[in-house]
């Protein structure tokens, strides 16, 4: 809540991820598109000469206090609450000791070594709008994800979002400089939904890294993740968990198999990720389905694997599956296409933006749809290839150095024109003597 004009260039910001740490596996626990997009952010950042601190809480007593992942970003661990067995909805409770954590921090550097504060998801918002106003600075903030989105488009049998969470969301909302929305769509439910002032909300689309996602041999990409060759493999990659909706993809498949029988002696239903969420509570729930659906020989589960052989998972696949019930991107589609990869997503949250034209987008989560939608990528070859090569075209638009960039814009317009004090506040402010002001 700064009301503080721009003194000098950006130098150095903190960016606060409490709940999970940029350098975690993406697919395991809460590790996901987020931590993906905190880390390349903060590299490119680095490499435009604004330093970063990222602020995360400690999951392992073997995690050093500080690790420099390159020149101008680094990793804090901080300690809040025990190091394991703590889940993300018990996190609220530890805020204050990670929050003190950053302070003494900021207590052992120079006055104003942070010019900004840029927090993700809401519970790192709510630890840095503390931060932020305590060391007179601007804060921005990315949802990521938003309740009131998330509990519009539940799955059958989750669970929706605690009132507490949407409460603080709203304050978090209501306390930024600056919100970051993914796409113009969630920049629309920020303002609809949080009554978020449009003329704090900006748009900064998350990248792709094309070094690392690009197209190459399906044979070769086969032959090493021990996929057969002839094999017509449908791809998940994700989170297991209810709002990522795989059991669509396995209910799918197994209704192609109906439809043509002679697709189950080549089918494959690849789904890469770890439980997460609700799904940890029935870390067995897909391959029961897989079971009662009689497909159980046809799914192959793997854990979740690293960028490269990530990539190579992409390139073997005959076509990436994404039937979330919500996205605010959908980074996975983004980077199935970036290796030459059809993608068949759920029209949902961000998708549209993230597959654009080069990909099918589905209305809802019916079987039947999505079979069928399955059936016209498989069934058509030379279709196929047409949308291979217009989702290599696609995500080449998408980069990590153009969301920095853009988020440099939005950095820099933060603190050039900071949020002025609310009137409730000033009133308050203005009855307190100012030797007692921090």
């Amino acid at each position: 809540m700064s009301t503080h004009p721009r003194q000098r260039r950006l130098h150095r910001i903190a960016m606060v991820t409490v709940h999970t740490s940029p350098l975690a596996q993406p697919g395991e626990g809460d590790a996901g598109g987020m931590n993906v997009y905190v880390l390349e952010v903060a590299r490119q950042l680095a490499r435009r000469d604004i330093a970063v601190d990222l602020f995360t809480r400690t999951t392992s007593a073997a995690q050093p206090p500080v690790v420099e992942v390159e020149p101008g970003v680094v990793v804090r661990h901080l300690a809040a609450g025990p190091y394991e067995g703590l889940s993300k909805e018990d996190l609220p409770g530890q805020l204050c000791a990670f929050a003190a954590g950053m302070m003494r921090v900021a207590a052992h550097a120079p006055p104003g070594y942070y010019d900004l504060v840029h927090s993700h998801y809401w519970l790192s918002g709510q630890v840095g709008w503390l931060a932020a106003d305590r060391w007179g600075v601007p804060l921005v903030h990315t949802m990521h994800t938003m309740a009131r989105v998330k509990n519009l488009h539940l799955a059958d049998g989750d669970e929706p979002e605690p009132r507490g969470r949407e409460i603080g969301e709203a304050q978090v909302v209501e306390a930024a400089d600056r919100l970051v929305a993914n796409t113009d769509r969630e920049a629309r439910e920020l303002i609809e939904l949080y009554d978020a002032d449009p003329a704090r909300v900006a748009v900064a689309e998350p990248g792709v890294d094309l070094a690392v996602f690009s197209p190459g041999s399906r044979d070769e990409a086969r032959a090493r993740v021990g996929i057969p060759s002839d094999a017509v493999l449908l791809l998940f990659v994700g989170r297991i968990q209810p709002l990522k909706a795989p059991d669509v993809l396995v209910r799918a498949a197994a209704e192609l198999v109906r439809r043509r029988p002679d697709l189950r002696s080549r089918l494959v239903v690849g789904i890469l990720g770890g439980a997460s969420g609700t799904g940890v509570r029935n870390p067995m729930g897909l391959t029961e389905l897989a079971q009662q659906l009689g497909i159980a020989d046809l799914v192959r589960f793997v854990p979740p694997v690293d960028r490269s052989a990530l990539a190579q998972w992409y390139r073997a696949a005959d076509l990436v599956a994404v039937p979330s019930h919500s996205e605010s991107f959908g980074l996975v589609a983004v980077e199935a296409q970036a290796c030459g990869t059809p993608v068949v997503a759920a029209n949902v949250g961000g998708l549209p933006t993230a597959v654009g034209p080069a990909g099918v987008l589905v209305d809802g989560h019916d079987t039947a749809d999505w079979a069928t939608a399955l059936e016209s990528v498989i069934g058509d070859p030379r279709g196929a290839a047409v949308l291979a090569r217009t989702s290599v075209e696609h995500a080449a638009g998408f980069s990590w150095a153009r969301t920095a960039q853009r988020l440099a814009e939005v950095y820099a317009d933060a603190m050039d024109h900071p949020r002025e004090v609310p009137i409730h506040d000033a009133e308050l402010l203005a009855g307190i003597p100012t030797a007692v002001i921090p």
